[in-house]
């Protein structure tokens, strides 16, 4: 099965989006595609979200679509079938991780400790969402990891801001990292996609280690 963490290799940020009106949808994924961020996480948080997801599917073929969010194998059926094209949960359960990989959709399980990696890994599950990434000890904390557990790759998400990320992406055992600064509330409310690509774009010129 392909990586999630391998879908879009060039891109340092894969933005976690909450859309409340499926029509903003596709502009919002342009902007972000645009603005050299093409890896879009839409959380399942909203009734919009799958519309959405199969709105970037059909109209941004140059966005790799995923779904964020997902706590339930009837949220990893919904979502493969709306086209995300990646799933991810902010924890996991045995039945969880069943479901993902049934569906044949890439996947990445959130962990917050060693434990919980050393689990997965056991189930041959080596990258994962490491969430909430600044609550559970941030970059330090994943920095303590890559000795013992080397094999773990992590997309550290919630609380990274554009201050943070850097010092996330210079651990070895960091791919990406996943945030919502390049989409400030006041934007999306505007429908300033002129803004979230530029955002975006800043994002994007994150060195990578």
């Amino acid at each position: 099965m392909t990586s999630v963490l391998d879908l879009a290799p060039a891109a340092p940020v894969v933005p976690v989006v909450v859309i409340d009106d499926a029509d903003d949808a596709v502009p919002l994924a342009r902007a972000l595609v645009a603005g050299g961020l093409p890896l879009i996480e839409v959380t399942l948080r909203t009734p919009a979200a799958l519309d959405a997801i199969r709105a970037i599917s059909d109209a941004v073929p140059e966005a790799v679509v995923g779904a964020g969010t997902v706590v339930s194998a009837a949220a990893v059926a919904n979502a493969a079938g709306a086209g995300a094209r990646f799933l991810v949960s902010p924890g996991w359960t045995e039945g969880l991780i069943d479901a993902m990989r049934v569906s044949g959709v890439p996947f990445l399980p959130g962990v917050s400790t060693a434990s919980e990696v050393l689990a997965l890994l056991e189930r041959g599950v080596t990258d994962l969402k490491f969430f909430p990434a600044e609550a559970a000890g941030g970059a330090p904390y994943l920095k303590s990891l890559a000795g013992p557990l080397p094999q773990a790759r992590f997309c550290p998400t919630g609380g990274v801001s554009l201050a943070s990320a850097p010092a996330y992406l210079a651990l070895p055992n960091v791919a990406c990292v996943g945030g919502t600064w390049m989409l400030p509330a006041d934007a999306l409310a505007a429908r300033d996609w002129a803004r979230v690509e530029a955002l975006a774009r800043e994002a994007a010129a994150l060195a990578r280690s």
